[in-house]
């Protein structure tokens, strides 16, 4: 015996009238159980917990993403404060007559190292793939653009 039901009238977009036809074509089931079948699962008690699991689970993955991306901040710092620290080291300061000659030469550097960070940014390669390259043991010299 079929239970008792209530005829309703509703108006629903027609991308989603086009797929639920597709879905019921595709199942072999009528619109009706489909609608009945999705109506239930939002009104059931349930439906707060898949949310709050469906919600648990983009939390858990953003806060993997997140710590991915501190990692990759934290070695771009360790390795800028070691190379500012070998510079340090390594660089004696110029005398005075030749501080113009130097700062013309470093203003053209400064812009080819820009030219060639944009460049590097937008085809690569980029650190992480260098790395995990020295580190897989492929000690070959990246080509420098």
């Amino acid at each position: 015996m079929r239970k008792p039901s209530v005829k309703r009238t509703f108006r629903i977009d027609a991308i989603l009238a086009r797929q639920l036809d597709d879905r019921a074509s595709s199942r072999r089931i009528t619109r009706t159980d489909i609608v009945e079948a999705a109506l239930a699962s939002l009104l059931t008690p349930d439906h707060e917990e898949r949310i709050e699991a469906v919600l648990t689970r983009r939390l858990d993955r953003i806060s993997r993403q997140l710590d991915r991306l501190e990692w990759h901040v934290e070695l771009s710092n360790e390795a800028f404060a070691l190379f500012v620290r070998s510079w340090l080291v390594n660089s004696p300061p110029l005398p005075d007559a030749a501080l113009r000659a130097a700062q013309a030469t470093g203003k053209k550097r400064w812009e080819a190292f820009v030219d060639s960070l944009s460049r590097r940014m937008e085809a690569g390669p980029k650190l992480g793939d260098e790395l995990s390259r020295d580190k897989d043991g492929d000690h070959s010299s990246p080509s420098v653009k």
